[in-house]
């Protein structure tokens, strides 16, 4: 009795929480690819799964906090793709090993301050301020790779993405979840993660607080920035490459798992606990479509009115009028 009553309070934990939905669809999805693919539940599928999940998630985590805040970041793929090339130039050039990570963490946190800078200090929508630089930042990637896959020599440095210290756990996977524990740390035990919550709900009332508004709004894109050359980093070292095409796909990957996972469109509701389950949702329909045979034009049709739908359920649409 005892058991069924604290089963019981978990579920309605989970739907107050507004989190009981994005883990049915996760329930669901594996249920249904189950069916769909003798393959789906394999260790070298679930393998593949994580791997994937991953490099989503890390690249999730910092732009869940603009979003937080009722921002948006566009350029996270760009950031990605052009960190790898600067990663794999600094290897190439000074056989940096493990400490290419370092690179791609403080290259990526240059560029989100930019971002940042731009958008608090030049008063232009986030919006704008990252759809330019996603531009800016492809059209430097792609002329520092002229076209063509860049590959690296440091096995030390592949085998911080792709090497087991768990067996049929990929390290990449391990980092993501590490990094996915200090982020949910950050946004619910420090002053910074309050002020992302407390911007978002409305900056008249966090200015009226005393809260520096727009020096947190450069944090945010800076932390942004950071995660997403972190992950440059690492996808390169997963891949073993960086080429033209690396990072394409997180441009709508990213805006999906996090609105899937219930952070809001309006700012001020969610946080990156919830980002994990849309990232597992988005990664679960990428990889059991897959096995499915369904085309990636397809995939996408479906990842797109997966997010609409999500905002249709979840957001507070009456305060998506004008984006921060």
């Amino acid at each position: 009795m005892t058991t069924g009553r604290k089963i019981g309070d978990m579920v309605l934990g989970l739907i107050t929480s507004g989190m009981g939905l994005p883990v049915a669809v996760v329930l669901g999805l594996i249920v249904f690819f189950s069916i769909g693919s003798d393959a789906f539940l394999s260790l070298r599928n679930l393998t593949a799964i994580s791997g994937q999940a991953s490099t989503l998630l890390l690249a999730c985590l910092g732009a869940t906090f603009v979003v937080l805040m009722g921002s948006i970041d566009l350029s996270v793929g760009a950031i990605v793709l052009l960190v790898g090339a600067v990663t794999v130039k600094a290897i190439n050039a000074f056989d940096l090993g493990v400490g290419a990570l370092l690179v791609g963490l403080l290259t990526g946190m240059m560029l989100g301050a930019g971002n940042g800078l731009i958008f608090a200090f030049g008063r232009i929508p986030s919006f704008v301020v990252t759809l330019g630089t996603l531009s800016v930042f492809t059209g430097a990637a792609w002329e520092i790779l002229q076209g063509r896959a860049l590959r690296f020599d440091s096995l030390l440095f592949e085998n911080m993405a792709i090497g087991q210290l768990i067996p049929r756990f990929p390290n990449i996977a391990l980092i993501a979840i590490i990094t996915w524990v200090l982020m949910v740390f950050l946004c619910f035990k420090t002053r910074f993660g309050r002020y992302m919550f407390i911007i978002g709900g409305g900056e008249a009332v966090a200015t009226t607080a005393g809260i520096p508004v727009r020096r947190y709004k450069v944090y945010a894109f800076m932390l942004s920035g950071a995660m997403a050359g972190f992950t440059g980093a690492l996808a390169v070292a997963r891949l073993g490459t960086a080429g033209p095409t690396l990072g394409q796909d997180l441009l709508l990957n990213t805006l999906a798992a996090i609105v899937v996972g219930g952070t809001s469109l309006s700012g001020g509701i969610g946080g990156v606990h919830r980002t994990l389950i849309g990232v597992l949702i988005i990664a679960l329909l990428d990889n059991g479509l897959n096995l499915m045979g369904v085309n990636q034009y397809s995939q996408m049709m479906v990842k797109g009115g997966v997010v609409i739908a999500a905002v249709l359920i979840s957001q507070e649409r009456g305060k998506i009028s004008v984006m921060k």
